[in-house]
């Protein structure tokens, strides 16, 4: 985010512009978007198969870990929904566009970068675990953050170039140089520190004429952020005919420099901006004058006190205590008890719909979640001064409580208007929601997602929420999921309780070695998965929206069933390989059989999602009959939506490994599936 090319600009000059850190005993802020998505791309983590989220877990462990070792107290400062003047929309549109690149690359077996669609959840419950004080802001968070940090004067911690024009006190150290990996002893002590380097706005400013540091939002906004890039800069810039800078590398490097050295022959802006005007017409001269003052105020401290949260639990933010939110979606906003998507989509009446590494040749995996929006848009129906205005200006989709999604269309982008679900009277009320009988809010979530109470009481608290989804997704996949994508599923979900059975000293050593035994026996599938099979990969993807909308919904009715643990929930390389293997068999008992507290909560998670699945999922795979039917098998061998396939190598039929059991089909097994029909 941030001023493009500014971040590569600073660090090319780092010698000038940076000075070395031993940071050790000290406040921290922490800008929580910047470091989930630099641990995410630089963790070689896997990122094709929908997200590892117990190894990106893992990672960010150590991450606070690390600093913990070092006394330094980190404060994790998370954005929160869109900016409700929505001019960042254009942006944002274009950020979409470019991950549904990646996201296509990724697919067909190139390289790119795209968060897995639960990533920040999975971050901010590992902060929770953690006991990492956090909080979500209301809208973006680089002003809240520079308050902040100048208020108990610390240094910021992101990797967004914003934070080289903020007047920051103690300054901005980016990810990049934050060598947390390689924290160090100090000579002759027990004391640890982390190398890092620190960006100085001061020399910055000495290194072109002592520029006034006041000037730095305007060659901010001249530069082109995210939140304006003005169309007449163009025009002015051929104008004042910027010199060639010597040492500047490409054209963004030659603006930055450029501009950087004119705007250092004024005193301060008011100046700087009087010059500007004069090379455009007259007509319009106020307006545009209105425009570059307006996007430098983004550079100013925010009214928000964000050291009251992390002293009282609670703080007042301006902007939706204005929109007149209830107050308890204002705090669960800002304790991250509620998604950026709830309050994009009841102040904004839009939303923007993530995408995954997915077939593109398909309609958007969040399609299949789509009714599970429309009851939350039918909650969110709430009415405000600030809504009514919108809707009067033509802000909002015309219909009462519709709301806007941003999705992915093909490789591009397109708005879709959604009407909200019709909802009794009682669930109307929006401030008075998490007042309802917990009875009452549940029985929505699970009408919802077209599953009887019943049917999870024999499942874990813990897992009643995933397995509630998975029925959903059951119904609604397209195309319709086959057996051994749900087995893959439950054997994955099944994962995070296995890992504390062979973790559980109580146990007796017989059951416990059992359950470790099988842990590390499905954690040994994880870096087998092959190549990528887009049509499984599209199923995984919609059963993930399916799983984060179904999230949201029972956050916004006030968790009427428990959250589960995503960080040991679903792990796409996990799943993947699972797929692979168990596509040849109908039963998973071979492998479950050492122990039986895991193929019993297995056999418990099975039988409640199979009453929910259509009746051919159980219906055993015709064999070809004849010479012309094998030879077509045959040729589909090769699937198109196969990427990257290579032969099949003769690994997992080793005698000795139980997953041998899964790979061949027996008379047994046909009979096995007749029955389940």
């Amino acid at each position: 985010m941030g001023i493009r090319g500014l971040m590569s600009f600073v660090e090319d000059h780092s010698n000038e512009f940076f000075t070395d850190l031993k940071l050790r005993d000290t406040k921290l802020v922490i800008d929580g978007y910047a470091l989930f998505h630099r641990l995410c791309f630089n963790s070689n983590l896997e990122l094709r198969y929908g997200g590892d989220y117990d190894s990106f877990a893992d990672v960010v462990q150590k991450f606070f870990e690390s600093l913990f070792a070092c006394n330094i107290r980190p404060y994790v400062v998370l954005d929160g929904g869109c900016d409700i003047s929505d001019k960042k929309l254009t942006t944002l549109k274009d950020r979409l566009r470019e991950k549904i690149q990646a996201a296509h690359s990724l697919s067909v077996g190139g390289g790119g970068y795209v968060c897995p669609l639960l990533i920040r959840e999975v971050f901010i419950q590992v902060l929770i675990k953690l006991q990492v004080c956090f909080v979500q802001c209301f809208s973006e968070a680089d002003r809240d953050i520079m308050t902040l940090a100048n208020h108990w004067n610390c240094p910021v911690l992101s990797s967004d170039s914003d934070f080289c024009i903020f007047d920051l006190h103690t300054g901005f150290c980016p990810l990049s140089s934050f060598q947390w990996r390689n924290r160090n002893a100090l000579k002759g002590t027990q004391d640890y520190y982390i190398p890092a380097k620190c960006f100085s706005l001061g020399a910055f400013c000495r290194h072109f004429r002592n520029m006034n540091r006041a000037l730095l939002p305007l060659f901010a906004v001249l530069c082109g952020n995210d939140y304006v890039s003005p169309p007449f800069v163009d025009a002015f810039l051929s104008k004042i005919r910027l010199p060639l800078q010597a040492g500047s590398k490409g054209r963004r490097h030659h603006r930055i420099l450029g501009l950087l050295n004119w705007l250092s022959h004024f005193a301060d802006p008011a100046e700087a901006l009087d010059n500007i005007l004069k090379y455009l017409p007259q007509k319009g001269r106020e307006n545009v004058k209105e425009l570059l003052c307006c996007s430098m105020e983004e550079y100013q401290q925010s009214q928000a006190k964000l050291q009251d949260f992390f002293r009282d639990g609670v703080y007042i933010c301006p902007d939706a205590r204005n929109l007149g939110l209830p107050e308890w979606v204002q705090v669960a906003l800002a304790k991250g008890q509620l998604s950026p998507f709830i309050s994009d989509a009841l102040v904004l009446r839009r939303t923007i719909l993530h995408t995954q590494v997915e077939n593109m040749k398909q309609p958007n995996a969040h399609r299949t979640s789509q009714p599970i929006r429309q009851t939350m848009y039918g909650l969110l129906s709430y009415p405000s001064a600030h809504l009514e205005n919108l809707c009067r200006n033509g802000g909002l989709p015309p219909r009462p409580g519709a709301v806007s999604e941003v999705e992915r269309i093909h490789k591009n982008i397109k708005t879709s208007v959604v009407g909200p679900a019709k909802l009794p009277e009682d669930l109307r009320d929006l401030g008075k929601l998490v007042e309802l009988p917990l009875l009452r809010r549940q029985r929505l979530l699970l009408e919802t997602l077209g599953v009887n109470r019943t049917l999870l009481e024999p499942i874990p608290a813990a897992l009643q929420l995933p397995v509630a989804v998975s029925c959903y997704w059951l119904q609604h996949a397209e195309p319709r999921a086959e057996l051994h994508h749900l087995q893959a599923l439950l054997l994955a979900i099944l994962t995070g309780p296995l890992g504390a059975m062979a973790r559980n000293p109580g146990k007796e050593h017989a059951q416990t070695g059992g359950a470790r035994m099988l842990y590390e026996e499905l954690q040994s599938v994880k870096g087998t998965p092959g190549a990528l099979h887009l049509d499984t990969a599209h199923l995984l993807c919609q059963w993930q929206s399916c799983l984060q909308m179904g999230l949201y919904l029972n956050q916004l009715l006030g968790r009427p069933l428990p959250e589960p643990d995503l960080t040991r929930l679903y792990s796409g390389s996990l799943v993947h390989g699972l797929c692979q293997r168990l596509q040849a068999s109908v039963s998973v008992e071979g492998l479950l059989g050492p122990c039986p507290e895991a193929e019993h909560l297995y056999q418990q998670l099975f039988t409640a999602t199979k009453s929910c699945a259509p009746a051919e999922l159980f219906l055993p795979k015709r064999k070809p009959s004849s010479r012309r039917d094998k030879q077509k098998k045959k040729g589909t061998g090769r699937s198109k939506n196969r990427v990257g396939a290579t032969p099949r190598a003769p690994s997992w039929r080793d005698g000795s490994n139980r997953f041998a059991l899964l790979m061949c089909e027996s008379p047994e097994a046909h009979a096995e599936a007749c029955e389940l029909e």
